[in-house]
């Protein structure tokens, strides 16, 4: 963990309730693909837990849905702003598990941390199949920009209104190495109730401190409680206890 003073460069709406902030600065402290930030919100007594969706020279990328007055008060952050921000915060996918298949399953806001992974797979060799659930058409991001690094892209809508009708696990096939997944926990249940194959899962909790001080975002795993904001918020499917 380290602590920073990141400079918004961008907030831009990407969907009605969906935005994606760019920050600068001193980013050293985030290294592997599924780690997250926590921000401090003036105003608010907890700090904002935002997974890293992309991270390049002295920037990272976020990607956030207005779900209450915290991110609310994000939403209407300017360029110019900076934010305290305790950076590298959580364990992260493991990429050398890949295998030669590997298969990146996102839903909503859980898609995010996954794009940094694909670039991260691309760059080692690996080319992974996507599937990016949706409820909606109108929901929909980061599609064309999962697309331009040319790896198979299967979009799911609850309601039909693009794509595959149905749930992630409607698109997934058993042709694959591995499985990388983030999203709402009956998402994540779901995929690992019909995967034939090994894989992680990064798990979304509500969490307190944010770096394993107050054991409130515990996941019941075979060996015992896990902080998901230290231990995870990744952990191997075949460690939960659902």
């Amino acid at each position: 963990m380290k602590q920073a003073d990141l400079t918004i460069e961008k907030n831009e709406k990407l969907t009605r309730d969906v935005l994606r902030m760019t920050l600068t600065g001193d980013v050293s402290g985030v290294t592997n693909p599924g780690q997250f930030v926590n921000i401090a919100i003036d105003g608010f007594y907890l700090r904002r837990p935002i997974s890293v969706c992309d991270k390049d020279d002295g920037r990272i990328t976020l990607i956030y849905k207005v779900v209450g007055d915290g991110t609310r008060a994000m939403s209407g952050m300017k360029e110019g702003e900076v934010l305290d921000t305790l950076t590298g915060l959580g364990n992260g996918y493991s990429p050398a598990k890949a295998g030669s298949s590997p298969l990146l399953i996102g839903g909503g806001v859980g898609i995010p941390p996954l794009f940094w992974l694909c670039k991260d797979l691309i760059k080692n060799g690996v080319s992974p199949s996507v599937i990016l659930g949706f409820n909606t058409a109108d929901e929909i991001f980061l599609e064309d920009e999962f697309r331009a690094l040319g790896v198979p892209v299967t979009v799911t809508t609850v309601d039909g209104s693009r794509g595959v009708k149905g749930f992630v696990t409607d698109a997934i096939d058993p042709d694959h190495s591995y499985f990388y997944a983030c999203g709402p926990l009956p998402m994540l249940r779901a995929v690992a109730e019909v995967t034939p194959f090994p894989g992680e899962m990064s798990f979304e909790e509500r969490m307190g401190c944010g770096f394993g001080a107050c054991m409130g975002c515990s996941v019941l795993t075979k060996n015992g409680p896990v902080r998901v904001c230290r231990d995870g918020p990744v952990i191997p499917k075949e460690d939960v206890i659902w």
